[in-house]
């Protein structure tokens, strides 16, 4: 079974790493960021187990590093969604925690977890 049949929540990742599902108290902070700051927590927890072990080199210039690209809208109306993978070097704008050792696999998590991805870049 590959990676991406064992990973489709949250909760697969926490018990593919050995933790608990569970999130990062943020009640204290300004209600307008916990959302943001949870699903960022989930998606960093998820990209890591979804790696299996993999980290960026920021060192290396050869090592390319995939993150998942989202259209924030169009004239059709479709509004956010998965658009497609973009690949950098060590120049990244990317931060590193979200970022991919493969193309299939940032598209997989693009395309699977939009939802968190949402939560985390857009402001309600």
């Amino acid at each position: 079974m590959n990676i991406t049949e064992k990973i489709k929540s949250f909760e697969d990742a926490c018990q593919l790493l050995g933790i608990e599902p569970t999130v990062p108290e943020v009640s204290m902070l300004p209600e307008n960021q916990q959302k943001a700051l949870v699903s960022h927590y989930k998606l960093v927890i998820i990209t890591e187990a979804i790696n299996e072990g993999w980290k960026p080199n920021w060192n290396n210039w050869e090592e390319r590093k995939y993150y998942p690209w989202f259209n924030m809208g169009s004239s059709s109306g479709s509004g956010f969604s998965y658009y497609d993978f973009v690949g950098w070097y060590t120049a990244s704008a990317v931060c590193s925690r979200l970022c991919f050792k493969t193309y299939e696999l940032a598209k997989y998590v693009g395309e699977t977890f939009i939802d968190l991805y949402k939560d985390y870049f857009l402001l309600e």
